[in-house]
């Protein structure tokens, strides 16, 4: 099973000079992904225990727009196991004028991750 959600970073998620996103937003929309996938594999939203493996991979910018997906690789009892890939589909080109954008043909891995998701079984539904 996975999950995709794609977002464009904006000013707002910029929190560096250069209008640099902190990783940490890459993460957060790692939790989303994980989110929709505990509800559509057990009925709740459960709880994100641990990331057991997370690589930056490249910068990213607001502006950018940014397609994460997820898929569970592993059930046990009550816990499943994720991983994360987070690519940079879209970039701003202000070198052309300020509402220019770029499709990327081969979009850019920006972040990569791996982590356990928790569903206590009375709360398990499917």
């Amino acid at each position: 099973m996975k999950a995709l959600i794609r977002m464009r970073m904006s000013a707002h998620d910029a929190h560096y000079g250069g209008n640099l996103v902190d990783g940490a937003r890459m993460l957060q929309l790692f939790g989303d992904v994980a989110t929709e996938l505990l509800i559509r594999n057990d009925g709740d939203e459960g709880l994100f225990r641990a990331y057991d493996n997370v690589e930056f991979l490249a910068p990213v910018f607001a502006g950018d727009y940014i397609e994460a997906d997820g898929e569970i690789v592993e059930c046990g009892n009550s816990s499943r196991k994720m991983v994360f890939e987070a690519r940079k589909v879209i970039i701003p080109r202000p070198d052309i004028n300020d509402s220019a954008c770029d499709v990327l043909e081969t979009p850019i891995v920006v972040c990569r991750a791996s982590g356990t998701c928790v569903v206590p079984k009375d709360k398990q539904r499917k």
